[in-house]
């Protein structure tokens, strides 16, 4: 038969997406430009990020809410503890060095901005996967995003309806998001009640679970509800890094894996 495409993130129902973790994020320092060229380079098109905000409100490419395991903010401001991302300016930020940490060889990379981030996405033609990191520390923290991905030609429908999934923690930022651009995919991140799935459903098309989390059956009850879009709910785990691991949520049916090691994953599904 004759396949067509379709809305859906994931590509087939037998071998689930992979997407890269803060990008390649077990051979780069995580959500930096390299680590979204070192998923590139491994041949895979879906990345995943955070996004948090300035004290200036520009919006920036980090996971945790301070700066303090992934740059060297206690060297360069010594005094500003305790380093909240929140307390710094754009300009500040990227005065910091958020390689080194990780390796000398990637010494001098940047924390990224959004934009400068959604630049090099587009230009590797990759697809994202975007957590709302922490959105009770940056009200209005939804609209901004969307805002930074439509002038960077994001919100075009192509790209909404195949290159683009915002998620968050916040069940709440999901719900925003879905009510400010009913056409973007979302997807919660939790392990909700499997009687709690179809209030979810509403205002999500997927529920992304930690890998510990779930089950063969749980995968078969978040797929047996329509999302928003009608389309049946898709389920993305986090975080696998075995091969071992790969095939057990593999075997749930899940849509999608994201993971530190792509490379690992695939070689596993394979």
């Amino acid at each position: 038969a004759l396949s067509t495409p379709t809305a859906h993130a994931a590509v087939g129902d037998d071998q689930p997406l992979v997407v890269a973790h803060r990008g390649a994020s077990a051979y780069a320092p995580e959500n930096t430009l390299a680590a979204v060229d070192k998923a590139a380079k491994l041949g895979f098109r879906w990345v995943e990020n955070d996004v948090q905000r300035t004290k200036d409100g520009e919006l920036v490419v980090i996971h945790d809410d301070n700066l303090k395991r992934t740059t060297n903010v206690e060297e360069v401001f010594p005094d500003r503890a305790p380093w909240k991302v929140k307390d710094f300016t754009a300009a500040e930020i990227a005065r910091l060095d958020a390689g080194s940490w990780f390796s000398a060889k990637y010494a001098g990379a940047r924390v990224p901005t959004l934009k400068q981030y959604m630049n090099r996405v587009s230009r590797n033609h990759q697809k994202l996967v975007l957590e709302i990191k922490n959105p009770a520390l940056y009200p209005g923290i939804e609209k901004e995003t969307l805002k930074v991905l439509s002038n960077e030609g994001w919100l075009w429908p192509y790209n909404v309806r195949s290159k683009l999934v915002i998620q968050s923690f916040s069940a709440d930022s999901v719900r925003t998001v879905h009510e400010l651009r009913p056409d973007v995919k979302t997807g919660f991140l939790g392990t909700p009640a499997v009687a709690d799935l179809p209030t979810y459903a509403k205002f999500a098309d997927q529920i992304n679970s930690t890998h510990t989390s779930i089950s063969a059956d749980y995968v078969a009850s978040i797929h047996k509800l329509d999302g928003p879009h009608g389309k049946p709910l898709e389920i993305f785990t986090w975080t696998v890094d075995t091969a071992d691991g790969a095939r057990r949520v593999a075997d749930f049916g899940v849509n999608g894996i994201i993971t530190n090691k792509p490379d690992v994953i695939r070689a596993a599904l394979d």
